[in-house]
């Protein structure tokens, strides 16, 4: 009688557990086979654990062209640049901010987007945020919304490798692992036209950055070495003919000079080495030094730049980028030939702005191969610890129903073949 009775206990028991392993198997936890609409469409949909995400595709305007045109030779180690950021030890992020290339957007994203164990302190009415480490009265970001312009207005590549350090020591005078901080430079660069005609615009309205030190090999350059294109307190009003025919118009291949070690080419001594020579061991110095960063972004596509950003740092941004093309440069209309002008006075720029570009997408194509690879990894282990937990529900089923009957072997051998059916039928759904 108790027999009879097992084996009919056995009947719904086995039902439902078959009904709650199928789910599994078609509706696995953490996945998207099962998608039910919800008001929240964040750029990332976070996994229960906390530590993966999954990144939605961008809009089809930054779509990622299916072969990117290979014109440089790049190397796995230039492809591939994530880092372990140590936020609790000594690592120090160092932003490059270049005039006109979004920089002040993506620094506040920096201390105000970026899910934080303790989050940068933003006090209304302040400019600058206090991003301390958990527990220490240590900065872990160096940048103008964090430190200010500790190392001068606009510090570029010469003056920050030079100064950050320095200044960094200074501030964490009892660190006793001072000389083993980690600097990661991070910059974004913008098409050159583009920032060159948003640079014009704002110093149409009055800007100036005059106050900019412009050190190199320890020194300012002279009015000699650096002479000013307006006299005055600024250039409000200036005409872009006037602005594009002042030869020391530092607007002029900004993103070259500013990623270039300047002591190369003796700082703003144009006459130490011939302009031709010049040219070129500045833009050769300069990819090597972008190349080298472990991180950039470029203004053009902000939900990648945003992308490579978690991925290279393993740090996540509360809110999505948002791509505004609507600028004051985009507004501005000019001719073919003013804009062949404008390339010209940029031709550096514009070489590197060609290598940064493709490098970044390559990084990009990279890192979602990489990221499909650890998702199918993942997918994989979810399945093997479900076919364990199956084969233990079975066991127990088997035990519950008494063993050793020919009709409970049938059924066991069912499930198993039901079971392997269900899981490749859902593995067809994600192919």
């Amino acid at each position: 009688m108790e027999e009879k009775f097992n084996r009919l206990l056995f009947i719904p028991i086995a039902a439902v557990l078959f009904l709650m392993i199928g789910y599994q198997y078609v509706c696995p936890a953490d996945s998207n086979t099962c998608y039910f609409r919800s008001a929240d469409k964040g750029l990332y949909q976070r996994y229960s654990s906390g530590f993966e995400s999954v990144y939605t595709e961008p809009e089809l305007d930054e779509d990622l062209p299916s072969k990117i045109t290979s014109k440089f030779n790049f190397t796995a180690r230039d492809l591939d640049r994530h880092v372990d950021f140590n936020i609790r030890g000594d690592d120090v992020m160092v932003f490059l901010h270049i005039q006109k290339t979004g920089g002040t957007t993506f620094g506040r994203h920096l201390v105000k987007n970026i899910q934080l164990e303790q989050p940068c302190d933003c006090m209304p009415g302040q400019r600058k945020c206090t991003c301390h480490r958990p527990g220490r009265a240590d900065s872990w970001l160096f940048s103008r919304f964090s430190t200010g312009w500790s190392c001068g207005l606009h510090a570029d590549w010469t003056e920050l490798t030079s100064c950050v350090p320095v200044v960094m020591n200074k501030r964490d005078k009892k660190s006793a692992q001072k000389n083993k901080r980690n600097f990661y430079y991070i910059t974004m660069l913008r098409d050159p036209v583009s920032r060159y005609l948003s640079e014009w615009k704002h110093v149409q309205r009055g800007a100036t950055w005059k106050t900019a030190l412009h050190m190199c090999d320890g020194r300012p350059p002279t009015q000699d070495e650096l002479p000013a294109c307006y006299s005055g307190e600024d250039w409000t009003g200036v005409p872009l003919a006037d602005f594009m025919s002042c030869s020391s118009n530092l607007a002029n291949n900004r993103q070259v000079r500013m990623l270039a070690d300047l002591s190369l080419v003796g700082c703003y001594n144009m006459s130490s080495v011939s302009e031709l020579e010049r040219g070129r061991v500045l833009l050769a110095s300069a990819k090597a030094n972008l190349r080298n960063m472990v991180f950039y972004g470029l203004t053009e596509f902000q939900r990648k730049t945003q992308y490579l950003f978690e991925r290279t740092f393993g740090l996540r941004f509360i809110r999505a980028f948002t791509q505004i093309n609507s600028t004051r440069a985009a507004s501005v209309g000019i001719s073919e030939k003013v804009r062949w002008r404008i390339e010209g006075l940029n031709a550096l720029d514009v070489e590197l702005y060609e290598y940064a570009k493709e490098l970044f997408l390559r990084r990009y194509q990279h890192n979602r191969q990489r990221q499909h690879q650890e998702e199918r990894q993942r997918r994989w282990q979810e399945r093997q610890q479900r076919q364990r937990l199956h084969r233990t529900y079975l066991a127990e089923l088997w035990r519950l129903g008494g063993g050793g009957g020919g009709e409970e072997e049938e059924q066991m051998k069912a499930l198993e073949e039901v079971a392997t059916t269900e899981d490749y039928s859902s593995q067809v759904v994600r192919w």
